[in-house]
């Protein structure tokens, strides 16, 4: 930990935390916060909540409405990211493959080239809700992320289930994360 005028500098990351509406986004970073569940709106626009990942890390969570109209803006949080949560509804089985197309459009962002990923994948009480190696697999995870850090997590929102080993996986990935330098030669320089 570095000393900036005397006092211990923070380090952090920002993480954008996309899914489709209804995928339990906001109800999970009122569990990581609060540790406790709140019955939520669909989120228009964002909330914003920073969690302390260890001592000297924080992490800001932008959890961003998945709406159609708001996927729309899902890029500008990408920016200046330091890791990527997505959130999936593992029961909800007939938006899988919409859920699935949007992540890739996300992944397809060349500003989030290697920008690590950590899947949730919520409402595990569920009945028929898909396990983490399902989710593996319907989301392509093996061919859309194979240039980056990536890990599923089965976690449910309500009980807190798997979220503290979500939250120490996105800490760990952002920690190692180095943004890609900007490549951009201009002719003069060859």
């Amino acid at each position: 930990m570095g000393l900036q005028n005397g006092k211990p500098s923070r380090k952090g990351a920002n993480i954008p935390m996309l899914g489709l509406d209804s995928a339990g986004k906001s109800t999970l970073l009122y569990k990581l916060r609060y540790k406790d569940a709140f019955v939520t709106m669909p989120t228009i626009g964002f909330n914003v909540d920073m969690i302390e990942a260890g001592k000297d890390f924080t992490l800001t969570f932008w959890d961003v409405g998945g709406q159609k109209k708001m996927r729309e803006l899902w890029g500008n949080f990408l920016e200046d990211a330091g890791g990527l949560l997505y959130v999936v509804d593992s029961a909800d089985k007939r938006r899988l493959e919409e859920s699935r197309r949007e992540f890739e459009l996300i992944l397809k962002n060349e500003s989030i080239k290697n920008l690590p990923v950590v899947v949730l994948a919520n409402k595990q009480d569920l009945p028929g809700a898909l396990n983490a190696e399902e989710i593996t697999r319907k989301l392509k995870m093996k061919k859309y992320c194979s240039d980056r850090n990536w890990y599923v997590q089965p976690c449910c929102a309500l009980t807190g289930e798997g979220l503290p080993e979500a939250l120490q996986r996105v800490a760990s990935f952002a920690r190692q994360y180095k943004k890609p330098k900007e490549t951009f030669i201009t002719m003069k320089e060859l």
